[in-house]
């Protein structure tokens, strides 16, 4: 006789638990796939999270694919459904910008075009048929010969001889002008521009050699000029009511004879379209955002690091977002700007 335990169980029961089973595996999928495009977002960049899964799955089968590339496929518009791109107006031609200086070219007409073939009397020009287009003048370097006058008395000698004040400079006694220090930060810091590039470029160009160490000291000095600038904007972020916060690991190369890269942080404070202020930091610790917001009470955004506790005043308010989330809790990651 059979005992009651080893009773197999009835149709409708199976199919019960086997639709418990598919429904926990479905929400496994899922949360396995939603890990898999954190993932992804954290290797291919914020850029990223913009893309479908489809469009992240091909990422993956591309070895090469850069930040930069992942970044302009994410501000790309949705592609026209098939069928309607004939319905659609087309916007017409670009205009250039208007503050853009315009120079004219008039295009004569041939000898032909200027006689009449039907009569033979000169044809009057009664208009244009006009069109623009963008041009560009290629750099052109020059130098500046600079003439500070010197004056003496002719009657008397004890008065000496006076020269007139030396403008001031961004780098002094440099070999060249402010114009080009500030066409070089520009170019490495808005244009990612390398600096042993812009010395190559220099050289081909201008047929001048001025080493990367060179260029390198002209961007130290303009840092040091716009530290008082930095200043101001840290003292109004830190007047406001919300701060989001983030640190970003950096490679620097220190004498210390050990011939390997430090890794060490930029850490950014701002705000949605504000400023942000970099505070650079050899280390991960709490010591940099605690000297840097000081006793700043209003709400800090970070990822949920560690150092970001026990930091700004006593009524300082800590806060994440909700993008980011494993299985069994949350967690703040890379949330800076997704508030």
């Amino acid at each position: 006789m059979a005992s009651p335990s080893s009773n197999p169980l009835s149709e409708s029961e199976q199919i019960v638990q086997l639709q418990k089973k598919l429904a926990w595996a479905e929400l496994k999928i899922q949360s396995l796939e939603e890990q898999l495009r954190l993932q992804r977002i954290k290797k291919y960049g914020a850029g990223s999270e913009k893309l479908s899964s489809a469009q992240l799955e091909l990422l993956d089968l591309e070895p090469g694919v850069s930040n930069t590339e992942v970044q302009t496929e994410s501000e790309r518009g949705p592609l026209p459904a098939p069928g309607k791109q004939r319905g659609r107006k087309h916007p017409g031609r670009q205009e250039l910008p208007a503050s853009l200086p315009r120079v004219e070219r008039v295009i004569a007409c041939t000898p032909e075009q200027c006689t009449c073939k039907t009569c033979g009397q000169a044809k009057a020009v009664i208009g244009y048929d006009v069109s623009e287009q963008l041009d560009v003048e290629p750099a052109k370097y020059l130098v500046v010969v600079t003439k500070r006058e010197k004056r003496a008395c002719k009657r008397c000698e004890e008065g000496g001889v006076v020269a007139a004040p030396v403008p001031e400079r961004i780098v002094e006694k440099s070999l060249v002008s402010n114009r080009v220090v500030i066409d070089t930060v520009v170019a490495k810091y808005s244009d990612h521009l390398p600096l042993y590039r812009q010395s190559a470029i220099l050289e081909r160009d201008a047929g001048v050699q001025i080493g990367r160490a060179t260029m390198d000291g002209w961007v130290m000095r303009v840092g040091e000029l716009l530290i008082p600038l930095v200043d101001v904007m840290r003292r109004e972020l830190l007047g406001g009511s919300y701060i989001q916060a983030d640190e970003t690991p950096v490679d620097v190369q220190l004498h210390d004879g050990r011939g390997q890269n430090h890794q060490a942080y930029l850490w950014q404070y701002g705000q949605p379209g504000g400023g942000v202020v970099f505070d650079f930091q050899l280390g991960r610790g709490r010591e940099g955002p605690k000297e840097f917001l000081g006793q700043f009470e209003g709400i800090l955004q970070t990822d949920g690091y560690g150092a970001y506790d026990r930091v700004g005043g006593p009524k300082l308010v800590h806060a994440g977002c909700w993008a980011h989330y494993l299985d069994s809790g949350i967690i703040w990651s890379d949330c800076v700007g997704s508030a």
